[in-house]
């Protein structure tokens, strides 16, 4: 390449020239300082080299994000979701799960949050072609003994769930033999166990989801209270390799969590958004009228590490205007979509959103 075709001073090209550069792409493999310490010309200089580079390099066709977003059949693994095995769900969602983050689903006891994270470990071995990823589920649980009965009975019920999926790929498929269940007790564990043993099973591509059933357990037992600065730390230690692990192996990830009671008045109007005199500092949307609010435990400091955050609830028969237990899938906050909800219920074969209920 010739760099006198290039739009630059004389003296930069001779710089250039000067250091060695075999080619127009290499400049772009230094940073900013490397190469004023390579070439010796000043911090204004060489970023006008490198712009100068990088417009030429890119030519005159600008690609902007959204046509990014548009050319789904160009760039198919920037779109993909795992199904959430309900396609009322699926709908609430734009697809399913995100691979790449941290998805928090939280909400009070008997929600339905497990059954979901069940229902995901058996979507996630299903083919690409049905929402799946063709691979296991690892399941970290940290509070009570893995559900392997209600694993067996979703197992059963694949057929009645999965209509759009053909009887016979679900057959072929030993649902139980690509679970693999570990049990963590306290934060330690739960840090060794993301950072070394779930890495091995993803490498090896024998899973492509993780589920921690609950997050929050080994924080609220160990430490003493939500300002701690070690429990921060903790934290931030474990958002940091979930995030790691989900990128790295393309691999959703998906964490439970529990919720507590809010104190003072008012409402949260959204993330990182509370109304003057409501008395939280967690920055959460909550759900309750001011007698019972929720809002998802770990505070704030947690609520950073999350792609996205989903809240499961179950209304009391007192609560609704039928008198029935009506359950609700809300998303409080994700970047790729607008707070929404949708209801659903969970039956044997397992959970599903109740059509008519999803927006538009």
């Amino acid at each position: 390449m010739d760099w006198e075709q290039l739009d630059l001073n004389p003296r930069i090209t001779a710089a250039v020239k000067k250091a060695k550069l075999k080619s127009i792409k290499e400049v772009l493999h230094f940073s900013g300082p490397d190469l004023q310490r390579l070439t010796s010309l000043s911090g204004p200089d060489v970023q006008h080299l490198l712009r100068t580079v990088s417009s030429h390099l890119r030519g005159s066709s600008i690609c902007t994000a959204l046509d990014l977003h548009l050319q789904k059949e160009q760039f198919p693994e920037q779109h993909q979701r795992l199904s959430l095995g309900c396609p009322v769900l699926d709908g609430l969602l734009r697809g399913g799960l995100p691979l790449d983050g941290v998805t928090e689903l939280a909400g009070r006891s008997s929600a339905g949050k497990t059954q979901l994270a069940l229902q995901l470990c058996l979507a996630v071995q299903l083919p690409r072609r049905h929402g799946g990823l063709e691979a296991g589920a690892v399941y970290v649980c940290t509070e009570d003994a893995f559900p392997n009965k209600r694993l067996q009975q979703l197992i059963a019920q694949q057929q009645r769930l999965r209509t759009d999926t053909p009887a016979d790929v679900l057959e072929k498929i030993k649902f139980g033999d690509h679970i693999f269940i570990e049990h963590a007790a306290d934060v330690d564990t739960l840090l060794e166990c993301v950072s070394k043993k779930v890495p091995m099973l993803l490498s090896r591509g024998m899973a492509r989801l993780l589920v921690i059933d609950s997050v929050a357990a080994p924080f609220r037992c160990e430490f003493d209270g939500p300002a701690s600065v070690r429990r921060a730390r903790a934290l931030q230690a474990l958002g940091a390799a979930l995030r790691r692990l989900s990128w790295a192996f393309r691999s959703p990830v998906l964490c439970i969590n529990q919720v507590s009671r809010a104190v003072g008045r008012g409402r949260a109007v959204g993330r990182g958004h509370v109304r003057p005199g409501s008395g939280s500092d967690s920055g959460h949307l909550l759900l309750r009228a001011p007698e019972e609010r929720l809002a998802p435990a770990l505070g704030i400091t947690w609520s950073n590490q999350l792609l996205m955050r989903l809240m499961a609830d179950r209304h009391r028969p007192e609560e609704d205007p039928l008198g029935r237990h009506t359950r609700t899938l809300r998303v409080v906050f994700a970047p790729h979509l607008p707070p929404s909800s949708c209801s659903y219920t969970v039956n044997a074969e397992g959970v599903r959103g109740t059509p008519g209920t999803e927006p538009c």
